[in-house]
C-alpha cells in the first residue's frame, strides 16, 4: 500500500507527524493490519472513506494492540479509542466521520494527540 507522512496540529501548537498507509480500496480497508505482528511507533494506516458515516471497526486476525482516531471531513479527531488485539467486538464512531487513522496503541497518547486535534489530510488529495 502506498504511504504517505500526515501531521497532526495539537490544541497547544505542537505538530507531530505520522507516516500512514493509505487504505483507500473495499479490499484494503478491510485487510487492515491483519497478521501484522510489529507496527512500529510513528507510523499507522489511514482508512480513507467516500463519505461521512458512522465507522465500525473490529481486530479479527489483528495480533497487535491499536489505538483508532475517528476523523471528520475537516480532519478534526472526534474519538479516540484503544482496540484488543484478536477481538471481535466492534469500536464503533460516536459521529459520523470519514476517516479512521490506526496505530500502535497508546501512540497517541505518547505523541499527546488528543481529541479535538487536527489532522492535515493534503495528501489525500490528488
Amino acid at each position: 500500500m502506498p504511504s504517505k507522512q500526515f501531521s497532526i496540529t495539537c490544541a497547544d501548537g505542537k505538530n507531530v507527524l505520522v507516516n500512514a498507509e493509505i487504505a483507500d480500496t473495499y479490499e484494503t480497508r478491510q485487510h487492515g493490519f491483519m497478521e501484522r505482528k510489529s507496527i512500529p511507533d510513528g507510523t499507522g494506516m489511514i482508512f480513507v472513506f467516500d463519505r461521512d458515516q458512522i465507522l465500525s471497526f473490529w481486530m479479527k486476525n489483528t495480533p497487535t494492540p491499536l489505538s483508532i482516531a475517528y476523523i471528520d471531513y475537516t480532519g478534526k479527531i472526534r474519538n479516540i479509542f484503544d482496540m484488543t488485539p484478536f477481538s471481535l467486538s466492534s469500536v464503533v464512531s460516536t459521529v459520523s466521520v470519514r476517516y479512521a487513522l490506526e496505530v500502535p496503541q497508546g501512540w497517541f497518547e505518547r505523541a499527546g494527540v488528543k481529541i479535538g486535534d487536527v489532522v492535515s489530510l493534503s495528501p489525500l488529495s490528488n
